[in-house]
This record gives C-alpha cells, structure tokens and sequence, in this order.
C-alpha cells in the first residue's frame, strides 16, 4: 500500500479526527459568525469581483504591452 510507507496508523487516525474537528469547527463558527455577514461584509463579493477582475486586467495589459 502506498500510504503505508508515509503514515502509520496512528497517524492516519490522528489525520482523520484532525480533518473531521477542524471541519466542524468552521462550521460551527460560520454558523455562530452569520449574524455579522450581512453588517460587515455587505456587497464584499461584488466588491471582490470588480478589484480582482481590475488586477487582472492591469495584469494582462502589463504582459500585453511588454511582451513575455
């Protein structure tokens, strides 16, 4: 087996009770955390949206006109 030869047993174990703990901890705090969303990062996403898409546009430009 090929994990076999990276990772014991126990530490396979550890690794899954890791990933299950953490992934219930953010759901657990995002879900305690939903009442502030709307306050604090109202229109974040659009806001996301419009300065990435301004990046890679400035970035594209850049490579466009200078070459490789």
């Amino acid at each position: 087996m090929f994990l076999a030869a990276y990772f014991t047993t126990g530490r396979i174990i550890f690794i899954i009770f890791f990933i299950l703990a953490f992934g219930a901890l953010i759901v657990w705090s995002y879900k305690k955390d939903t009442k502030n969303h709307d306050r604090y990062y109202k229109n974040a996403g659009k806001k996301v949206l419009i300065y990435g898409g301004l990046i890679i546009a400035i970035f594209v430009a850049i490579r466009f006109i200078f070459g490789n």
